[in-house]
């Protein structure tokens, strides 16, 4: 454990055992054979899933690919992040989004609800509606979690915190307590402005949240 975040067997057993497991789990997937067609995950999100300040190569959706297809796990992952978008901008644009076939989402949403001292019934009724559109595609979901920013209190910042865990429980969704585990607050993994990764970073993020990513492809066959 690392930051409060468990990572899965996936990070410790030997890479030719877990190639072995995976070309198990890849081979029973109806549509995507192994080494074919790849798995297309869609990250829904703001900024910190746009790569805001990077190059395109160095945002989470490339850099997550990478390690993916690295580890001999074939994906694609979509770049559905708009930078400045709300909860309720990325509810507005689902079905665009949508458009692009995903077979696994990410969503994480939420950043600029709590920069912008959303009332947090808002974000979880946004949330709520992406999530029970999601389902009822039988989209599995890895959602991302956000912390409130301590500037806007305890009160404000419990109740927003809440929203994600709680969201994940009601639909069964996996969940990642925290987007910028093991990076915010770091200045060395930041941007000058303290908020967006940069892209060492992203590659922090992208390791981190690496094993529940793999938990959602394998709900594929479940």
């Amino acid at each position: 454990m690392r930051d409060g975040v468990k990572f899965s067997c996936f990070n410790v057993i030997p890479s030719s055992l877990g190639l072995l497991l995976l070309m198990a789990i890849f081979s029973s997937l109806p549509g995507h054979a192994f080494a074919a067609e790849p798995i297309r995950i869609m990250a829904l999100g703001d900024s910190l899933t746009a790569g805001y300040g990077l190059a395109a190569n160095e945002s989470f959706p490339a850099q997550l690919e990478r390690e993916l297809n690295a580890r001999g796990i074939p994906v694609q992952v979509i770049n559905a992040g708009v930078s400045g978008d709300t909860t309720a901008g990325g509810l507005a644009r689902l079905d665009w989004a949508l458009a692009d076939s995903p077979d696994l989402v990410i969503l994480a949403l939420g950043a600029n609800d709590g920069l912008r001292a959303i009332d947090p019934e808002v974000t979880r009724a946004n949330l709520d509606a992406i999530l029970k559109k999601l389902t009822s595609l039988n989209l599995p979901v890895l959602v991302a979690g956000i912390y409130a920013p301590p500037n806007l209190g305890k009160e404000y910042g419990a109740e927003f915190n809440r929203i994600f865990p709680d969201l994940a429980a009601e639909y069964n969704a996996l969940l990642y307590p925290f987007f910028l585990a093991g990076v915010a607050t770091d200045p060395t993994l930041n941007q000058d402005d303290g908020i967006h990764p940069n892209a060492q970073g992203v590659t922090v993020v992208v390791q981190q949240i690496l094993p529940f990513v793999i938990r959602l492809i394998e709900r594929l066959t479940t």
